[in-house]
Order: C-alpha cells, then sequence, then structure tokens
C-alpha cells in the first residue's frame, strides 16, 4: 500500500484502531488503570485509551498511527496497512475472528543476526545453528530484526516476536498466539522456562551439555500460557525448570507459577541468574575469562 494510494478511509480508519486490542492481539499484557489501560514497554508505562497513547515517562503520544510507528519499527504506509488490515473493531461491534499472524518478510541473508547474537550477545553459534536450521529464527528484510518463531506440533507458523540489532526494539508481530512462542522440543521430561529467547540462547550457552535432549521456550513476557501449551503438546514433560529474571516482576511470575505447578503435582524448580538475566550472566562469564587470560 504505498504512500500516495492511501486513501482518506485507510488514514481515518488506521487513526481510530483500538490499541489495547491491538496489543492483545500481539500477545502483549494489558492491565486496566481507572478508565483508561497500561501497558509496559522495557519497564516503562504506557497508557491507552481507545485510539490514543501517552508515554509517562518522555511525555510524549498520539494516535493509533504513530503507535504503530513506534513501537512496531514501521513507516506511515506500513502502520496505516497493518490497522487497516486488522480493523480492530470498538466493544460495542461484532467481535471478528482472530486476524493471522502478520510475519516479517524474510531477508536474504542472516549476517546482522549472527553477528549481533554471536557478537554482542554471546550466543554460541553452534546453538544458535540449531535453531536456525530447525527454521526458528531468521533475520527480517526491512529493519533485520531477529525473528523468533514459535511453531505448532503441526509445524504451523503461530507466533513471532521480533528483537532489533541495532537498538532495543523488541515486540510479537500482530496476530501472534502467546500459548506458541519462541520454544525447543528435546526428547527428555525436563523443560526450562524463559522471559525473553535470548536468555534461552544464553542459558543453553552456559549449560550445553546434552541441551538438545531437554525442552526450552520462551514466554517473550512473565506469562505461562507456552508452558502449559507446552505440557499439553508434550506429555513427557514431568518436571519444569521456571528461569525467570532476578528482578521482582520476574520473581513474582515465577512463584505464581510454581504454585499453580504445585497445585497439579508437576515437580517444578526455580532457577534464579545471578545478575538481572541470563544473558548478562552469559556476558559476564565471558568477560571473566578474558581477564584470566
Amino acid at each position: 500500500m504505498p504512500y500516495e494510494k492511501l486513501t482518506m478511509e485507510d488514514r481515518e480508519k488506521a487513526h481510530f484502531a483500538d490499541l489495547r486490542e491491538l496489543l492483545l492481539r500481539s500477545g502483549e499484557a494489558v492491565t486496566p488503570s481507572g478508565s483508561e489501560y497500561q501497558w509496559l514497554h522495557e519497564g516503562q508505562k504506557i497508557t491507552i485509551r481507545g485510539n490514543l497513547w501517552f508515554h509517562q515517562y518522555d511525555r510524549t503520544g498520539g494516535d493509533a498511527i504513530s503507535f504503530v510507528r513506534r513501537f512496531y519499527a514501521m513507516t506511515y504506509p506500513e502502520a496505516v496497512k497493518l490497522l487497516v488490515g486488522m480493523w480492530l473493531p470498538s466493544a460495542e461491534a461484532t467481535p471478528k475472528a482472530k486476524p493471522p499472524l502478520l510475519l516479517p518478510a524474510k531477508h536474504s541473508a542472516m549476517r546482522r543476526v549472527y553477528n549481533y547474537l554471536t557478537g554482542k550477545r554471546g550466543i554460541g553459534k553452534e546453538i544458535l545453528d540449531a535453531f536456525v536450521d530447525r527454521g526458528l529464527i531468521y533475520e527480517s528484510a526491512i529493519h533485520h530484526n531477529a525473528v523468533f518463531l514459535g511453531l505448532d506440533p503441526e509445524g504451523r507458523i503461530l507466533h513471532a516476536h521480533q528483537r532489533g540489532t541495532g537498538g532495543n526494539y523488541k515486540n510479537n508481530a500482530p496476530g501472534s498466539d502467546t500459548k506458541y512462542s519462541f520454544h525447543w522440543t528435546g526428547t527428555d521430561d525436563t523443560v526450562f522456562l524463559f522471559e525473553a529467547p535470548i536468555d534461552l540462547l544464553s542459558y543453553i550457552t552456559l549449560r550445553p551439555e546434552n541441551w538438545r535432549d531437554h525442552s526450552y521456550a520462551a514466554a517473550c513476557s512473565v506469562s505461562d500460557q507456552v508452558l502449559w501449551q507446552h505440557l499439553r503438546d508434550c506429555p513427557k514433560l514431568k518436571r519444569v525448570c521456571i528461569c525467570f529474571d532476578n528482578d521482582p516482576p520476574g520473581q513474582e511470575a515465577a512463584g505464581k507459577i510454581a504454585k499453580r505447578l504445585d497445585a497439579k503435582h508437576i515437580q517444578n524448580e526455580i532457577l534464579v541468574p545471578i545478575h538481572k538475566d541470563w544473558n548478562e550472566d552469559l556476558l559476564s562469564e565471558k568477560e571473566s575469562r578474558v581477564c584470566k587470560v
């Protein structure tokens, strides 16, 4: 949808799109706050009311189009196309079926993703190769983001999480099903649950022995939806290791998940990184090795 072909109807429709519904359909957590809603983006509060948003820290805001341009890293035409393509009805309108997953276009190479994940993030190349070979990671064409895919047991792509390779951008693609976020299915009875794909890959890099035997899942949040879906899809799984961040939100969520697992008599353990998250642990260990040389 080139810029010059955008109609006034397209622009108005996109302008009035419901941001809460957009976020929920992207697998994001949105909480009520009086007559408004709040969304946490990288720990910072964004206030949502209908098609309007306001950033509580840098005191900026705007409409649905500007929201998508900023937080989904899209151009104006791309933002309008996204919002028009998955038109979000108001609360009074008849609910529509969940829109399809909108996958970012794939780049022909993965140089920037490999440089970012192995160089800046310290992920083992052979581990990254294994996930790429399974078709679970690729590089987006326009912004060169790392795209982490979540598949169902039939191999259908139902979730995509993007992580910027040149900044702090991260978000779930619109239409993502949070029950099938980024994961690896192994052969034994243990599954490790993480907040983010990079933490998952970092943990494997730190503890690579027989890693392919285990199962791993990244919630792309502090939700446990992907965990319960994984347990349903893989009856052999009998033990859960919760590996959330070493901060109040992460550990509070880990404790709640552990209680739910206890109630169902599922063996579980909470593993806590030394630093804020598993990637910081990995980078710290690599730095220590360099200092000892």
